[in-house]
């Protein structure tokens, strides 16, 4: 019996005359994706793209599982191929969805007919269909409302495909559709949150994570790396740089006042990234606040922040509270990892009393005193890079 995966398009169906270009985009995800598992032709037909394998022993219960996390994909399932007439379809529908059927209590049927040559009609075929199967499967129920399996028949110009029910993909835009920005990447739990956040809306991420030795360990920065890794399931690869900022944090306590150390830091990690994010065509930069959450995420203290860069900054978490966040990391298997304890650089010199109500003037006035530019021209010129997958 030969099987396809079979794609459903979400966002893609509304792009109009961009849309060849977006589902283009998606293909070639897809096939970076699943190319460790052999070779699989990528056809598109209407708003779905079939999946076929070109090696017979390919694993298509492993495509599926790597393809549910690609941006861009609403629907998918695995389907079987039969000749179009009705005494195909019900023998394969039959042994195919055995085991599906076998532990349903209640069901339906489906019938999409695209080939408006085949000659019975949509509701035609469901009823035949339907009343087949339950000769079949006698324990079963027809409930069209809420069916514990609903059997979807697809017409086809060459094939009929039958398939059990639909997995829930990943959605959003895909990955390179909406450019690119640069993710202020942390160990912490909302960074990554935000990084996948920003990647379903089709943004192509380059990660920046400052390491602060002998402050912060080598632990702390394969934890960042580890995050990554997990983002990059959904985001695909992910272009990485690890900066230096030992210097310039010695440099802040020994030059600012206490209160300012925290928005002083984060000023100049967007001067850096802004400058990585321009080297590798970001257009913005993206970061895991959420508003109130610490004292350096006040209103006052993101726009002292925001002003050090050029480039817009993206904030996906800034109205979520600390358990949506969470919700989302568990989701996306970064929550215990994020909750390991290896500190990252912004635990360095934390201020017993912060600033909340920073003013621009007065942050500028108490940074005014380091040798900037050769702090961050040095930092940049000493980041590490490399690409994780």
């Amino acid at each position: 019996m030969r099987e396809i995966i079979l794609i459903k398009n979400g966002e893609l169906v509304l792009k109009g005359l961009n849309r060849n270009t977006f589902e283009d985009i998606l293909i070639k995800n897809m096939k970076k994706a699943i190319k460790e598992l052999g070779e699989f032709t990528f056809t598109k037909s209407q708003s779905t793209i079939m999946v076929q394998s070109v090696d017979e022993d390919a694993d298509l219960d492993e495509a599926l599982e790597i393809l549910k996390k690609v941006f861009g994909i609403a629907a998918l399932s695995r389907a079987a191929v039969a000749e179009k007439d009705m005494n195909s379809i019900r023998n394969i529908s039959e042994d195919y969805l055995r085991e599906e059927l076998s532990m349903a209590k209640t069901f339906k049927v489906e019938a999409k007919r695209s080939d408006k040559k085949f000659p019975l009609k949509s509701p035609e075929i469901s009823r035949e269909l339907g009343g087949f199967l339950l000769s079949k499967f006698n324990h079963l129920k027809v409930d069209v409302h809420n069916p514990d399996v609903t059997v979807t028949v697809e017409i086809r110009d060459n094939y009929a495909f039958i398939r059990g029910n639909n997995i829930k993909g990943a959605g959003g835009m895909p990955v390179g559709t909406s450019g690119r920005a640069a993710v202020l990447i942390s160990g912490g739990i909302d960074s990554p949150v935000a990084a996948y956040m920003m990647a379903k809306r089709g943004i192509e991420l380059v990660a920046v994570h400052f390491a602060s030795p002998p402050f912060t360990t080598e632990l702390a920065e394969k934890k960042v790396m580890e995050l990554l890794k997990r983002v990059a399931k959904y985001s695909g690869p992910i272009t990485t740089y690890v900066v230096p900022f030992t210097e310039i944090q010695q440099e802040i306590r020994k030059n600012c006042p206490e209160e300012y150390f925290t928005i002083i830091m984060r000023r100049y990690m967007m001067k850096i990234s802004e400058i990585i994010a321009l080297h590798q065509n970001c257009s913005a930069l993206i970061t895991g606040e959420s508003l109130g959450q610490v004292a350096s995420q006040t209103m006052y203290a993101l726009a002292c922040t925001d002003a050090a860069s050029s480039l817009p900054v993206f904030r996906p978490c800034i109205g979520m509270d600390k358990d949506e966040i969470i919700r989302i990391s568990r989701k996306i298997d970064t929550f215990e990892t994020s909750i390991l304890p290896y500190e990252d650089c912004c635990t360095v010199f934390t201020p017993k009393h912060p600033k909340t109500r920073a003013k621009l003037p007065d942050v500028e006035a108490a940074e005014s005193s380091m040798n900037s530019e050769e702090l961050i021209k040095k930092a940049v010129e000493n980041a590490r890079r490399s690409v994780v997958k």
